[in-house]
């Protein structure tokens, strides 16, 4: 089964409001997409590094989420995955086991308690 690549900026939006899984090295965001399959994207902030880094940091996510979410991922739904400060230095393997148990959470319900608001 073929995992598509989320392109539009609705659909990032839209994951947001779903389950919100965080890890040292990124966010795991997985929201019901109507469905449209297991579909994926990735997000790194300038807050991250240089266009270098977050283009570095991009690739490995983008490999980590087309080797797992055929497998682990939840059916019908968007993942996102959220950039971190200090996940580009993080180990690879590291990192693939954190998503896997990321992955193993979503799919068990378990998200983090929602982020509260900066105020103004």
């Amino acid at each position: 089964m073929s995992v598509e690549t989320i392109r539009k900026r609705a659909d990032f939006l839209a994951a947001n409001r779903g389950l919100r899984v965080a890890r040292p090295g990124f966010v795991l965001l997985a929201h019901p997409n109507g469905g449209r399959g297991k579909r994926f994207g990735v997000t790194v902030t300038k807050k991250i590094g240089n266009a270098v880094v977050r283009n570095r940091m991009k690739r490995r996510f983008r490999e980590l989420l087309r080797t797992q979410l055929p497998d682990a991922g939840l059916a019908d739904h968007d993942h996102v995955l959220i950039g971190r400060d200090g996940g580009v230095e993080r180990d690879f393997g590291k990192l693939s086991e954190e998503l896997a148990a990321a992955l193993a959470r979503a799919a068990a319900g378990k998200g983090d308690p929602p982020r509260r608001r900066k105020r103004a």
